[in-house]
């Protein structure tokens, strides 16, 4: 999916500060420690934001697997606990979008369709593929003394969750619906609540994300501030995996649906890093998610280590899907709908020529993008030196996207970490571009005579300048 610049986004009056960025080999464990208030009746409430389609993932787990939200290979999502099951049918591949799911447990339901209830979105789910439910009265697997619970992976530490979670909440002894987590805002939108206030229950707990330690306490990425201090370990997480991509502040990331039928970049860490491909003619690197008509826009972009950047490319397109469906490694330099910035000489092309030549750039070097639409320039800085306070003019009337593409031949790859806001790599002098960001150089230059200050790429700034 792709996100246009839109001033229908609304803001609600409750905020998510942060998220937790999930990949790889990492996840967060607890074991219950005490009875549950109530065995029969409980809640689990949780917002994501999936970034890697087709594998078999676990968004959680509880009582060696009893209990389970699984994402299957086909993108399909199942809830199971206490020998009951539900599969919902559809399909969910929105890589750009935050998601919510309430799984209700309420086993003293006279009725067993009753006993679980799955909200979507605010929405309460009815269509299943296949349906099991529990006995009545039949205690939960979820939140019974001495059980584990773990979040982002399964009991065996493997089906690793990809993707960012926030608001995860799980409250013991009552089968709350999903407006007790959240509302429809004016335009629509489902949106996240304040739930400070609800009653956990004996298990019950809140994480927030708000802290960036690794540590099994208060401090750490996986305490807990429901009042019950049922803190989780940490495993494989630093501090760079808290995230300020949120279900109230979406950002922008790469665009995995975007791709290529053949040589097909690698995307990580949550779609911000990107490794082209090493085979073939064709390197597409991929394009943003969000595509911006007006305002002023920056990101980042590091050249990692371990690559090779004798004829890499970063830039804009006002044609992603084009891009795409070349799948060439001049799609970002010789065509008419793309600006690339080379790596190795230091030109920036469009349409096969040459607009002007910069400096060049390679490993560890970040690159910097400023897209003025409200002018129609594009300015390019490297390493916090601005190359040119005259900007290169762009074609007017278009919806722009961030662009890579790998110019290397042979069987070199080129892998970069793209900083809309929130990095994946450490910072050494944050930088925000007035409200939001944290980015290592300063969101406003000089070009064309004038100061401009760029802004990040989330949906609370395309609200009210995209």
């Amino acid at each position: 999916m792709i996100i246009l610049g839109t001033n229908s986004i609304k803001e609600t009056g409750f905020d998510v500060d942060n998220s937790l960025r999930f990949h790889s080999d990492t996840y967060l464990t607890n074991t219950f420690g005490s009875a549950p208030t109530l065995a029969t009746k409980n809640t689990m409430s949780v917002w994501f934001k999936r970034s890697t389609l087709g594998t078999l993932q676990q968004l959680m787990t509880g009582n060696n697997n009893a209990f389970s939200i699984v994402i299957n290979s086909n993108d399909t999502i199942a809830f199971y606990n206490s020998s009951g099951q539900l599969l919902s049918p559809k399909v969910y591949r929105d890589t750009s979008a935050w998601m919510h799911f309430v799984f209700a447990y309420d086993s003293t339901q006279g009725t067993d369709t009753n006993r679980f209830k799955v909200y979507i979105n605010g929405v309460l789910e009815t269509s299943f593929n296949n349906t099991a439910y529990p006995s009545q009265n039949a205690a939960s697997d979820l939140g019974a003394n001495g059980t584990d619970m773990k979040i982002g992976t399964r009991t065996n530490n493997d089906r690793i969750f990809e993707g960012y979670m926030a608001e995860t909440a799980f409250v013991d002894g009552q089968a709350l619906g999903a407006d007790s987590f959240g509302e429809f805002d004016d335009s629509g939108i489902w949106k996240p609540i304040d739930i400070s206030g609800l009653t956990f229950g004996n298990n019950g707990f809140y994480l927030e994300y708000k802290q960036f330690g690794t540590g099994t306490n208060s401090s750490g990425m996986g305490a807990d501030t429901s009042g019950n201090d049922f803190h989780f370990a940490v495993t494989g997480f630093t501090a760079t995996d808290q995230s300020t991509d949120t279900c109230t502040n979406n950002s922008c990331t790469m665009n995995p649906l975007n791709m290529p039928i053949s040589n097909q970049p690698t995307f990580s860490e949550g779609n911000l890093k990107t490794v082209t491909s090493s085979s073939g003619s064709g390197r597409f690197g991929g394009t943003s998610t969000f595509g911006v008509t007006q305002g002023k826009w920056y990101v980042e972009a590091k050249a990692t280590v371990g690559s090779t950047y004798s004829r890499n490319s970063i830039g804009v397109s006002y044609n992603p899907a084009e891009m795409a469906r070349n799948n060439s490694d001049n799609t970002l330099t010789d065509t008419s709908y793309a600006w690339g910035w080379d790596s190795s000489g230091g030109d920036v092309y469009h349409d096969s020529s040459v607009v002007v030549n910069y400096a060049t750039y390679t490993t560890g070097d970040i690159c910097q993008i400023f897209l003025d639409l409200d002018n129609h320039k594009l300015y390019y800085g490297k390493n916090g030196t601005l190359q040119s306070s005259t900007g290169i003019s762009l074609d007017t009337g278009e919806t722009y996207f961030i662009a890579q593409i790998d110019r290397t031949g042979g069987s070199d790859t080129s892998t970069f970490e793209f900083n809309f806001g929130s990095p994946i790599y450490a910072i050494s002098s944050s930088n925000t571009d007035g409200e939001y960001g944290n980015f290592e150089y300063s969101t406003t230059i000089t070009g064309d005579g004038a100061s401009k200050t760029f802004k990040a790429l989330n949906s609370a700034n395309l609200a009210e300048y995209g």
